[in-house]
């Protein structure tokens, strides 16, 4: 029965892949943006399918175990918070992308500062830190495809069928393909959710009574700190206006600016957004949480196999299967718009500026589809060797994003900036990521604060001395 839901997925998945190839793609544009023309319901569901993946799945019920609830309400209103970026950096990236026809983040970086050397700077740090990310897709597809087979297929072996698939379906149809599967994706993602919620549910008693019990055994799991007095006030401030400045810096959703069909398709895009995250983030957390009732004496990074641990233990073989079958269509909704984010980048950022080669149509996407098996291929490599906990992965790579995201907000402004302050920016934005994360920097210097928010003030800094006084 497994292998049969996995089997009907994998065919629903290429299936609606296809679709992407039907119509005649002539440009860039169309390959890479799906011609700019998304309405509001496939952007919002192409923007929370390439979010809402591993590190919602895997990690928040990871969370919710080590934490408690407290993690869903810091991670459902940083989210929601972040909508309002949507408006504040997305609606001027649709605007110079639409009229001056940028495809990637970094491209509009040069043309709005006509500064090579920054856009360089700025792609380079957009595609390391998001191989991470990238990676974390992988991992988490492995894990939860080795668990529902019991075993059968290995993690080495589950990662790399993964990854082959989400090649074939990306390389194929370009984001046409990616829009319509992501659309599909989402879906499932939350139907699934809502229905693991319900059967475990059932199995503990209901809602009220797995609550009562989990609350019996460990009630600092329904504090505003958390277990362990996990949150203080400044690390819930750290963390609720954390997502604001990285999320809209991961290139797969920046593109996602540039496709939307109009600003008010961007604008409903960005009010969903940030309702829903409002609703579905309850839902894998309140499985951790309960997790304590069935698995008491989890510890370290196993915490993040909590949701299928659950799920097998609580439900039937073929329903865990299901469910676990959607998680696996978050991974690779994330995994895929990334891997289309990256090769465009390299393609349209490094390659053609450093080779001065002006491509036509048909090299320009045979480079593209290379770099999609390159950049899984690396991904792989990095899921071989899985790092932390699934969240901890996850705030390293958003934390380098983040930094990118004072030079975006000057610059889509319209605000006259000196590209040597930018590039500063990013350069100490980096240099503070690194020495706050290996110990170089004592603790003691974030005043409480996690380090990436005193990182993220001083990039704001430096731009702000950067800025070009009126004549």
């Amino acid at each position: 029965m497994v292998y049969l839901i996995l089997i009907v997925y994998i065919g629903f998945t290429f299936i609606g892949s296809l679709v992407g190839t039907r119509d005649k793609e002539e440009t860039p544009e169309s390959y890479f943006l799906a011609d700019r023309n998304l309405k509001t319901l496939g952007l919002f569901f192409t923007i929370l399918a390439t979010n809402f993946s591993a590190f919602y799945f895997l990690g928040f019920a990871g969370e919710g175990y080590k934490i408690g609830y407290a993690h869903y309400v810091m991670m459902s209103f940083g989210t929601a918070l972040a909508a309002l970026s949507f408006f504040l950096i997305g609606i001027p990236v649709w605007r110079l992308g639409k009229t001056k026809g940028y495809i990637t983040p970094a491209e509009l970086i040069h043309g709005e500062t006509n500064s090579r050397g920054l856009s360089y700077l700025f792609s380079g740090v957009m595609i390391v830190f998001t191989l991470p990310y990238l990676a974390l897709q992988i991992v988490g597809g492995g894990y939860i495809l080795e668990s529902i087979t019991d075993g059968q297929i290995s993690y080495p072996l589950a990662i790399i069928l993964l990854t082959l698939f989400t090649i074939i379906y990306v390389v194929l149809g370009g984001m046409k393909s990616v829009a319509k599967t992501d659309l599909k994706q989402g879906l499932l993602m939350i139907l699934f959710m809502f229905l693991a919620v319900f059967f475990i549910a059932q199995e503990l008693g209901g809602i009220h009574t797995a609550n009562e019990h989990a609350f019996t055994l460990a009630p600092d799991l329904f504090s505003i700190e958390g277990l362990d007095n996990h949150f203080t006030a400044k690390r819930w401030f750290s963390f609720i206006v954390f997502w604001f400045f990285c999320i809209p810096m991961f290139p797969q959703l920046f593109m996602r600016f540039y496709i939307a069909k109009d600003i008010p398709t961007l604008k409903k895009s960005a009010i969903l957004y940030a309702f829903i995250p409002l609703v579905i983030s309850v839902l894998p957390v309140m499985i951790g949480v309960w997790g304590h009732i069935t698995f008491p004496d989890i510890i370290g990074k196993a915490s993040d196999q909590i949701l299928p641990m659950m799920l097998m233990h609580h439900t039937s073989d073929w329903f865990s299967a299901l469910v676990m079958t959607g998680a696996i269509a978050a991974f690779m909704s994330t995994l895929d718009s990334q891997l289309l984010a990256l090769s465009t980048m390299v393609t349209r950022d490094l390659y053609i500026p450093i080779y001065k080669k002006k491509l036509n149509f048909k090299s320009e996407i045979l480079i593209g589809r290379g770099l999609v098996v390159a950049f899984a291929v690396i991904g792989l490599l990095i899921a071989y060797q899985p790092f932390n906990t699934i969240f901890d992965m996850g705030k390293m790579a958003f934390s380098g994003l983040a930094i990118l995201f004072p030079v975006s907000f000057f610059v889509t402004r319209n605000h006259a900036i000196k590209p040597s302050y930018a590039v500063s920016s990013i350069v100490i934005g980096l240099l503070l990521l690194f020495g706050f994360y290996y110990k170089i920097i004592p603790g003691y210097y974030t005043f409480g604060f996690e380090s990436f928010i005193i990182i993220i003030f001083v990039c704001f800094l430096v731009m702000l001395f950067g800025l070009k006084k009126k004549k």
